[in-house]
């Protein structure tokens, strides 16, 4: 069974926590993290690291946006 790409996010879901899968060279890479801007052909994503993605636009094959993580059990 195959799975269906689809872009399912707007500008309006800036703010809101994604889920992304673009085309890179040799495959696809994902990210997970919020929206933050969308703006002249690229997304911004900040992961829960810290780290920014800059994902042209283009490149995109499927998004949505997602729940919040749930919490992380505290470990003893």
């Amino acid at each position: 069974m195959a799975a269906r790409l689809v872009i399912r996010i707007t500008r309006q879901d800036i703010g809101a926590r994604i889920t992304t899968r673009r085309r890179v060279p040799g495959g696809f890479r994902d990210a997970v993290g919020i929206l933050e801007s969308w703006a002249d052909g690229t997304l911004r994503v900040r992961k829960k690291d810290g780290t920014l993605v800059k994902i042209p636009e283009e490149t995109l094959v499927a998004a949505r946006v997602v729940p919040a993580a749930p919490p992380r059990p505290e470990r003893e």
